[in-house]
Formats: structure tokens, sequence, C-alpha cells
């Protein structure tokens, strides 16, 4: 299932990206913007949304409820720059699990991921 990774910046899609790769995780996709980033939800079902808060099409707090119609318990979290605390408190009472801030440290990206979906499965050699 893995990780579906919003975000309508390049270098921090790829950023995320990297650091999650690193550490386990498997990325099921990567979207530039919310549009794409409903229909690649509804097309991958993802086991977590990594949802860049703000975006010049549709903002975080717009993808995140119309995913969460189309699955209501879906495990999103947001992405944010420091100084965007309402749209976050917003953002957790429509059911966002958690955010991480920018510029990304990943450690704490880690960590917040690993809260929200555990640890990345172990890899089996063969």
């Amino acid at each position: 299932m893995g990780i579906l990774i919003v975000d309508d910046t390049d270098f921090d899609r790829n950023l995320l990206r990297s650091i999650l790769l690193s550490a386990g995780y498997e990325i099921s996709g990567l979207a530039s913007s919310g549009e794409e980033g409903i229909l690649r939800f509804k097309e991958l079902q993802p086991t977590l949304v990594l949802l860049d808060l703000i975006m010049p099409d549709l903002n975080g707090i717009e993808v995140l409820r119309r995913i969460r119609v189309f699955q209501p318990d879906a495990k999103i979290m947001m992405c944010t720059s420091v100084g965007e605390d309402t749209m976050v408190d917003l953002a957790r009472r429509m059911g966002a699990r958690g955010y991480v801030v920018k510029p990304y440290i990943a450690e704490n990206l880690l960590s917040a991921v690993s809260k929200v979906m555990g640890p990345p499965a172990e890899k089996v050699s063969g």
C-alpha cells in the first residue's frame, strides 16, 4: 500500500520520498497538485497520505476534506511551514492524524510517520 506524497514543490516531494525510502517505507505514489493527489488517492488507496498544506490549486484542507468524503478513515498527515497553526488546528479537527514541519528533519519526519502507520515493514531477503 505505502505512502502517497502530495506536494507542489519538486524538492519537497523528492526529499520526503528519499527520507522515507531510506528508512524502509514504501512509496506508493507522488502527486504535484491537490487535484492529482485526490485522483492518485482513489487509484492507489495508500496507507498514509503526506499532504502539503499550502498549494496553488487546492489547499491541503480542501484535499483532506475531499479524500475523507471518499474514505472517512483515511490516514492523512499535513506538511506545513511554521506560522500556519490555525490551518493545522483545522486540519486536525477535520481528521488529519498529525503534521510535520518544514524544513524537514529526517528524525522528526520518521517519528511522526511511525506514530501513524507503525515502523516500516521488515525487508525479507531471499
